[in-house]
């Protein structure tokens, strides 16, 4: 069993930055593909990136290409998210999951999920 907490969101202004980190435990973190899903209100959630299990690879949604980037330190069981040149339409709950399939981009094939945190982007 996996537990995934995250951290880091907050209100910012458009065109800003946000560092959002999940910190594994409970398991053994380098075996997951770690993903970021996002769910905004009145929307489904949906994939953001992800990261192989040995961080050599990323995959993100067109939405977010360029502007967002995740890394993970397996020594530390820690997975980020980096938010650059943030919009108002990024707003939504952040949320960190782990899966075993290999750069999983369905929040189906996600086992294990956090939280949440609140990302506010102001215009």
């Amino acid at each position: 069993q996996v537990q995934l907490v995250e951290s880091g969101g907050g209100l910012v202004q458009a065109g800003g930055s946000l560092r959002l980190s999940c910190t594994a435990s409970g398991g053994t973190f380098r075996s997951y593909t770690m993903g970021w899903f996002r769910q905004a209100p009145g929307k489904e959630r949906e994939f953001a990136g992800c990261i192989s299990w040995h961080g050599g690879t990323t995959s993100y949604a067109d939405s977010v290409q360029g502007r967002f980037t995740i890394s993970r330190d397996n020594a530390k069981n820690t997975v980020i998210l980096q938010m650059n040149s943030l919009k108002p339409e990024d707003t939504a709950v952040y949320y960190c999951a782990a899966s075993i399939a290999p750069m999983a981009t369905k929040a189906v094939q996600y086992n294990y999920w956090g939280q949440g945190t609140q990302v506010t982007v102001s215009s």
